[in-house]
């Protein structure tokens, strides 16, 4: 099953877009997702355990991190992919 997944992330500190961009340049080097930026949110899509697995991996380096950081995700069961405007 394809899942569509949109994420914000908001680091709790003064120097909040360098761990912002690494985060989703982490996201970028995973060849089986499909990953959108945009000014308010990122977008992932692809096979629901390769976008889980991927995001259970990078949000605990990020909270290993950064354990002050908050992320939002909203999760919709279809790929919107070819839908959402960047």
């Amino acid at each position: 099953m394809r899942i569509s997944v949109d994420i914000s992330l908001y680091p709790l500190n003064e120097n909040y877009v360098a761990p912002i961009l690494a985060f989703i340049a982490k996201l970028e080097t995973n060849p089986k997702l499909i990953i959108k930026r945009n000014s308010l949110s990122t977008q992932v899509f692809g096979e629901y355990r390769d976008v889980m697995d991927c995001l259970d991996a990078e949000v605990e380096a990020l909270f290993s991190e950064i354990p002050e950081s908050v992320f939002v995700l909203k999760m919709i069961g279809t790929d919107r992919a070819d839908i959402v405007d960047v």
